[in-house]
């Protein structure tokens, strides 16, 4: 076989850092990936995420031991690292999981932003107060964090004066919870189940 190929400028110097940049973006992507799942409860994807993301880093380890005279690969594991980590943290954001508490503060009438909540099927309590000012009512909801969004455009839109709080939460049990609608399929299975 003719390793000429691997010993040539193109190789060094171009393709070997591209592979080690892309090499160490996926490990460091499924590295952050793994740390929130890990966080999110979501226990059954975590070993198969650090098995990959271990054996890609020894395959890359072992290209920059093999070059430590290119300093082009050092920028690559650099650049690739960088990099992974950002596309971990828009994947787990298009992903959406877990669940958050929303606190809703008002002084103001809010019969109508409950209405529409229990209209949703949003879980909520709601609770007389005292705040600085007088009287406040609070109103807690736990939600999807796919929901976050939605949820926030009608304190908006009823009660746009209202001071909320949003929290996430590891785990919710015995919540009145929004249908859900499609899901992952088989990567379903592998995700906590959420009422």
């Amino acid at each position: 076989m003719d390793t000429s190929f691997f010993h040539s400028g193109l190789f060094n110097w171009i393709l070997l850092p591209v592979m080690i940049f892309l090499s160490r973006m996926t490990d460091v992507t499924l590295g952050t990936l793994r740390h929130i799942f890990l966080a999110k409860g979501v226990k059954r994807l975590v070993p198969v995420l650090g098995f990959f993301e271990v054996l890609i880093w020894l395959v890359v380890i072992g290209q920059i031991m093999k070059n430590l005279n290119n300093f082009l690969c050092y920028l690559a594991w650099a650049g690739g690292f960088a990099t992974g980590t950002l596309v971990g943290m828009l994947i787990e954001e298009r992903l959406a999981l877990g669940m958050q508490v929303i606190r809703i503060i008002t002084n103001q009438e809010c019969e109508a932003l409950v209405a529409k909540f229990r209209e949703k099927n949003l879980g909520i309590t709601l609770i007389d107060g005292q705040g600085s000012k007088g009287p406040v009512k609070i109103i807690f909801t736990v939600i999807k964090r796919k929901d976050l969004e939605s949820v926030a455009a009608l304190i908006r839109q009823f009660n746009p004066n209202a001071f909320y709080s949003i929290e996430d939460i590891r785990e919710a049990n015995q919540g009145v919870f929004p249908r859900s609608s499609g899901g992952f399929g088989y990567f379903s299975r592998l995700l906590p189940s959420r009422k």
